[in-house]
């Protein structure tokens, strides 16, 4: 090697000495310079989305996740063995409802030889004005007699219009303004007060189905996946829960995101409270003390109708009713109590994305919500992002395996994936973020390999995501609900509408079923009825 100074004298061996000692110190501190810079700009990141959410809070909007959606479960899924294309929904059946022959003029002596046929599609709306003259008659004493209106007719406007504005601001997710101005558009002279009146008064037979709907899927589903997102009402943040299995779904919207409210809900409107083995089990998993348990054994078998009841016969066993931490875990035990004297949530596995509140009966993780908190991670060096890449395409291989395992389950392979899960979740990779999270996904093991025992279960909540983002959308374009009728109307027509969808059925047939517009046609069974027979 020649002289740095372009000299052709050959360098001694201890200038080239220096000069590596040199360089290599050069290279040292090059690294420390950008790992530092590393750091800095995942500080600036932080930092830049603290502002954003701090912006989206003062408008009122839900802060952006700083992470992009986990496509764990999308990258595993098994590609088709050959080419095809599925149909979309344009290859549903077509019903003809009118058919027109059209003449042709031939020479004479031409054959026929039958019909070139085209279908042609089109939607006929036009408002129909009825006025009824009712007659009116004097019976000679004095009586005054009218004619009845046909049956089925009551206010000023008809079940079509109802069924067209519950179909297109429930699954279309158009505004009461909107929708408003489309139906004067057509002809059809109507107020907004008029359209919120239909949209939200005389539900309760949709309300009755919803409550049916919830009773038969918690009592016939083997799952159900939940999860829940911001909303307002009344002016006021609260919360919408989703419960769902394969064929049905319900919201429920509250002011609480708590265990005991979850518990309430799957209760599906019932007030009561028990006293049984199942409360008292529940207890004895909780930070509750044995002498409190002993005096609530007393009550064993004991079904309380309201929650003055209730409280009134913990007062009369000595137990501090004002102790708020232990009231809230009694009022979850005598609820889980009152589920399982339902018959409910007896074999029933919680799909959920790690929410505590959702920690009940049998407990299942969702394992892209758990893959996710990887991508959370800043590394600050090549090393941490090299070993935190090689981490997430290890439990990937593994998400595969479980997914191909669900598909046809073999006996014989639940410990070897038992095994596979520890070597993944148990390695130290020398990350410190990385390791405790690894640490803490371990000590979740039975949650996330809860489908090796229920294979029927599902690994993820992307059904409830999907579902839920209904709710979402609607909180985007209308905001909050004001009235209490108008909570339970979206709450309800939304889950009919989902529940619908699963089942494979038209919402707009089910809004005409049920208000009396199909005739000629089969009546739809009741979609409780339809949830247990596809279980």
């Amino acid at each position: 090697m020649t002289s740095p100074g372009g000299s052709n004298k050959p360098l001694s061996s201890t200038v080239l000495r220096e000069l590596v000692s040199d360089l290599a110190g050069k290279i040292d501190r090059l690294e420390q310079e950008v790992e530092q810079l590393r750091l800095d700009n995942s500080n600036l990141r932080l930092d830049n989305q603290a502002l954003k959410d701090e912006i989206a809070r003062l408008k009122n909007l839900p802060p952006r996740p700083p992470f992009k959606p986990s496509g764990m479960d999308k990258a595993t899924q098994p590609r088709p063995a050959g080419p095809g294309r599925r149909p979309g929904r344009g290859a549903k059946r077509d019903r003809v409802t009118r058919e027109v022959t059209i003449r042709a003029e031939v020479p004479a002596g031409s054959r026929f030889k039958g019909y070139k046929t085209v279908v042609r599609r089109d939607l006929v709306i036009v408002a129909e004005v009825v006025r009824y003259k009712r007659e009116r008659w004097l019976t000679p004493q004095g009586q005054t007699i009218i004619a009845p209106l046909p049956e089925g007719i009551a206010g000023g406007y008809g079940p079509g219009v109802r069924r067209f504005c519950l179909a297109l601001h429930t699954q279309g997710q158009v505004t009461t303004e909107r929708l408003t101005d489309l139906l004067n558009g057509i002809g059809l002279s109507i107020s907004k007060r008029e359209v919120v009146r239909l949209l939200t008064t005389d539900l309760e037979p949709f309300a009755q189905e919803d409550h049916a709907i919830l009773e038969a899927g918690l009592a016939s589903s083997p799952y159900i996946t939940v999860d829940d997102t911001g909303a307002r009402h009344a002016r006021r943040p609260g919360v919408t829960t989703q419960i769902g299995g394969e064929r049905f779904c319900v919201f429920r919207t509250s002011r609480s995101k708590s265990r005991l409210n979850f518990l309430s809900l799957l209760r599906g409107g019932c007030e009561d409270y028990v006293v049984n083995a199942a409360a008292l089990d529940y207890l004895r998993r909780q930070p509750v003390e044995a002498a409190v348990i002993a005096r609530l054994t007393t009550l064993q078998g004991h079904v309380f109708r309201s929650q003055m009841d209730w409280l009134e016969h913990v007062a009369r066993c000595s137990i501090n009713i004002f102790d708020r931490p232990l009231l809230q875990l009694l009022n979850e035990a005598a609820t889980w109590g009152a589920l399982r004297h339902h018959g409910l949530m007896e074999t029933t596995v919680v799909v959920s994305d790690d929410a505590g509140q959702f920690r009940v009966a049998q407990h299942a993780l969702c394992w892209v919500h758990a893959e996710r908190h990887l991508q959370k991670l800043m590394p600050a060096s090549p090393k941490q992002a090299q070993a935190v890449e090689l981490v997430r395409e290890t439990i990937w291989c593994f998400y595969r395996g479980l997914k191909l395992w669900k598909q046809s389950p073999s006996p014989g392979a639940e410990a070897l994936f038992r095994r596979q899960f520890n070597r993944i979740f148990g390695q130290r990779t020398g990350y410190k973020e990385l390791d405790e999270l690894l640490a803490r996904l371990a000590r979740r093991k039975n949650e996330l390999l809860r489908v090796l025992e229920r294979p029927e279960i599902p690994l993820h909540t992307n059904a409830s995501e999907n579902d839920l983002r209904a709710c979402v959308i609607k909180r985007k374009i209308s905001g909050g609900t004001m009235s209490a009728d108008g909570r339970v109307a979206r709450d309800v027509m939304l889950g009919l509408s989902k529940t619908c969808r699963k089942l494979g059925l038209s919402f707009f047939t089910y809004l005409g079923d049920r208000l009396g517009l199909n005739t000629g046609q089969p009546r739809i069974p009741p979609l409780a009825d339809l949830v247990i027979q596809a279980a």
